[in-house]
């Protein structure tokens, strides 16, 4: 048998997006049975130190990063580069194929659908200009061009890097220019880590979300989805496309296929919605206000009286607002919230009944039980069953009537 074929792959994988391409390499390599001795460095900020020394066969590489970029071109051995796709040919590198995201495929998809959510007005949260963050000016001016095209003025802010020391003032200013935005806006995060912050800031401005302000990201990072208060939407990027495909690449280079000037642009998957940009226009500021509220705290076992306090009304005004507005009372709303949260988790057959329950604000297994039952017609372990033996699921909660009782 022949020595497998020795392949760096120069990756930070504490980027999700790095973690998904890695994902689709291994997966080509476990589809084509192929043999790779495979090298990474455990610690990214050193992966391209002595790179020139390596005797190994090929290398795929992150090339967003300028410096992984400028040590590369110029090996004698194959290499094949990974990232973002640019509106001008000029600053894909030289004599290397190329596997990119298509940046303006990804901003297309988030924009469309928040004009499919009715808003007219459109912002974009960036990053500041750095060589490694080239990648997000281009998803910058996408979304300027898709603006000026249907002749609206998009508004960017970059904000500032983000560190511990200086994440007060960070978050501050973001807090200023959502207050200082026309509403309602849809605003584009350039990654969901971004988004992140800009929900955060969201909360520090009281500014409701996503009656005010929807918001969509970009990479579908599960982490992002776990640490925001707010289920996030977001772009889903074709990364495991990439890395498959730059696998392949890779191979052919290695028997002789001449692939120097190669270009692939990998489109997006879908579009994960969730509440942060489900916009439901709304002229009762007392009822956006207290389902901000409820979004935020439902599954901490909030009361109607805290809604209430929280608006700065009493509770019989507030529910007959809610009645007038959205044909529920405010423990309905608070109720729906939760059931929503508790089918979400339901995807992941991993996480234990009890902790689904604990975790989407039920007071116990067995009421959350009760409250599928009535009105879902199923228990959650038959919901969880469902969704994996692909028969998908009910109609979602937003139109069910969910029935008012006493139950905490």
């Amino acid at each position: 048998m022949p020595s497998p074929h020795r392949i760096a792959l120069l990756f930070n994988a504490n980027k999700v997006y790095d973690r998904h391409v890695l994902t689709g390499i291994g997966q080509y390599l476990t589809s084509t049975r192929v043999e790779w001795d495979l090298f990474m460095e455990e610690d990214f900020r050193c992966r391209t130190v002595g790179i020139h020394h390596w005797r190994g066969d090929g290398i795929i590489a992150d090339f967003d990063d300028p410096i992984v970029g400028e040590t590369l071109c110029g090996l004698p051995l194959p290499v094949v580069a990974v990232g973002g796709s640019y509106a001008d040919p000029a600053n894909y590198p030289e004599g290397i194929p190329y596997v990119a995201t298509d940046n303006a495929k990804l901003v297309r998809l988030a924009y469309d659908h928040l004009i499919d959510q009715g808003l007219q007005r459109f912002a974009f949260y960036g990053l500041p200009p750095t060589p490694s963050n080239r990648w997000a000016l281009e998803r910058e001016q996408a979304f300027l061009g898709m603006t000026r095209v249907d002749n609206l003025e998009g508004q960017v802010f970059r904000g500032s890097p983000t560190s511990a020391g200086g994440w007060g003032i960070a978050q501050e200013a973001i807090a200023d220019w959502v207050r200082s935005l026309p509403k309602p806006i849809g605003i584009i995060a350039v990654t969901d880590a971004r988004a992140r912050h800009l929900l955060q800031a969201c909360i520090v401005a009281d500014v409701p979300v996503p009656a005010e302000i929807a918001v969509v990201g970009i990479d579908n990072d599960p982490i992002a989805q776990l640490l925001s208060r707010i289920p996030l939407t977001s772009v889903i990027q074709g990364a495991e496309e990439m890395g498959h495909t730059a696998a392949r690449l890779l191979h052919q280079m290695l028997h002789g296929g001449r692939l120097a000037e190669q270009r692939i642009v990998v489109p997006p998957k879908g579009i994960n919605v969730q509440a942060s940009s489900r916009h439901e226009p709304m002229n009762n500021q007392y009822v956006m206000r207290a389902l901000h509220y409820i979004r935020q705290y439902a599954c901490l076992g909030i009361k109607t009286d805290q809604v209430a306090d929280y608006v700065g009304v009493s509770r019989t005004l507030l529910e007959e607002h809610f009645k007038r507005e959205l044909k529920l009372t405010v423990h309905q709303a608070i109720l729906r919230h939760k059931l929503q949260t508790a089918r979400r988790m339901l995807v992941d057959s991993a996480v234990p009944l009890a902790d689904v329950a604990v975790r989407s604000g039920f007071t116990s297994l067995q009421y959350m039980y009760a409250v599928f039952r009535r009105e879902l017609g199923c228990t959650p372990r038959q919901y969880a069953e469902g969704l994996q033996g692909g028969e998908g699921a009910p109609d979602d909660v937003e139109g069910l009537a969910v029935v008012d009782d006493t139950a905490p």
